[in-house]
């Protein structure tokens, strides 16, 4: 399963954002370092179910949205220099490690320092903390290497060493794979053998790229002054609101509204229920999705995995025919795929006996035996046929 993490300095809201996007508990407070031991729960991205064009619906969906899961990890606060141990310290960059990407989390609205102190709204820029992020990730990354390198400039004075082969798994830990190491080998241009200090930094800055990809995330967009707004659109960050969301979700387990996650409006059944308080909160929620076509919440984590990570999903089934599994369940499984997967990746995907046993697989939409080679499209609904049980 996918992971993403909220990672971003103390205070900005990540908890918040946390618990809205798993409905999971999480200790929220307006002071730095709320979280201590990394929080980790199940987000999910939203889809829309094949099943709204059958006859049977799959009992899966919710009102024809379909919700796929991912790990959702909230990381502790980073301080500037947290790499040396200040603050909480490389316990909480090591908690990034099994990421597959990272949504950074902005405090759009300017009201805390670059340490997570709580400030008046507007009075911190929310563009110096995306330099910060990067620079103790990278020096983290970079004490790593640099700290083995000696060891691995002398293996490659053999001519059989791989030196791609030997950083990556140093760095497996961190998940970081072979094609990683080459891609950043290529854009950064190090010449391994006399690779100095200097060549090692912008090596790691050029390989979280591709091991960690980041998106940003300005959250407390509902309170940030229109000028950090209007930066941020500039500047492509997300804007979002997890407390909005985590306010809906609640709203919504207790009945008060009609909300599903990624929804750009709400609904409420029965207003005359409403106490004064909830009226006026519900009613600047609305104001905000209006103006920003929903929270955002789920708008950003469909965005991580979709286009950041380049995922698409596909359904396998056991019954062509009626789109089913042995026990007559319609559509029961969805599977996140990177793109650029084929019908053997997935068989490997549901099972590792049927990727071994794979034979050939049947697009189930048009009914037609397709290639091991072919290329899953998102949404396929697909066949496979293994010597596997």
């Amino acid at each position: 399963m996918i992971t993403l993490a909220l990672a971003g300095k103390p205070n900005c809201g990540k908890s918040t954002l946390y618990r809205a996007a798993t409905m999971a508990p999480a200790e929220i407070a307006n002071y730095p370092f709320t979280t201590i031991d990394a929080n980790r729960g199940v987000a999910y991205v939203r889809v829309p179910c094949p099943c709204t064009g059958l006859d049977h619906r799959c009992g899966v969906c919710v009102d024809g949205i379909r919700y796929v899961p991912v790990h959702l990890i909230d990381v502790a606060g980073l301080v500037p220099e947290a790499y040396t141990g200040k603050g909480l310290g490389n316990q909480f960059l090591d908690h990034l490690r099994q990421a597959d990407a990272i949504i950074h989390v902005i405090d759009a609205s300017g009201s805390t320092d670059i340490e997570g102190v709580p400030d008046e709204i507007g009075s911190h820029d929310p563009f110096e903390e995306i330099p910060m992020l990067q620079n103790e990730m990278t020096m983290w990354l970079f004490g790593i290497i640099e700290k083995h390198w000696p060891k691995m400039q002398r293996q490659a004075q053999a001519k059989s060493y791989n030196m791609h082969a030997g950083i990556a798994e140093l760095l497996a830990g961190l998940s970081i794979r072979e094609e990683h190491v080459a891609d950043a080998e290529r854009e950064s241009g190090i010449v391994f053998r006399s690779a100095q200090s200097d060549d090692l930094k912008k090596f790691a800055e050029i390989l979280l790229k591709y091991s960690k990809p980041m998106i940003r995330a300005g959250n407390k967009a509902d309170q940030a002054p229109e000028a950090f707004i209007t930066r941020m659109n500039e500047a492509g960050i997300c804007l979002i609101s997890g407390a909005a969301e985590l306010a809906l979700r609640s709203a919504t387990e207790h009945q008060i509204i009609s909300y599903h996650p990624g929804d750009t409006i709400f609904t409420i059944p029965e207003e005359g229920k409403l106490n004064a308080a909830q009226k006026q909160g519900l009613e600047k929620i609305r104001t905000f999705m209006d103006a920003f076509k929903g929270t955002g919440v789920q708008q950003v984590i469909n965005k991580a995995v979709f286009e950041l990570l380049d995922h698409i999903v596909v359904y396998p089934v056991e019954d062509e025919t009626h789109l089913t599994d042995a026990k007559g369940r319609v559509l029961p499984d969805a599977f996140l795929m990177k793109k650029g997967s084929t019908p053997h990746d997935l068989a490997f995907q549901v099972h590792t006996d049927i990727g071994k046993g794979f034979l050939y697989a049947i697009d189930a939409r048009t009914k037609m035996r397709i290639k091991e080679s072919t290329l899953l499209k998102d949404g396929d609904i697909i066949k496979i046929v293994s010597t596997a049980k």
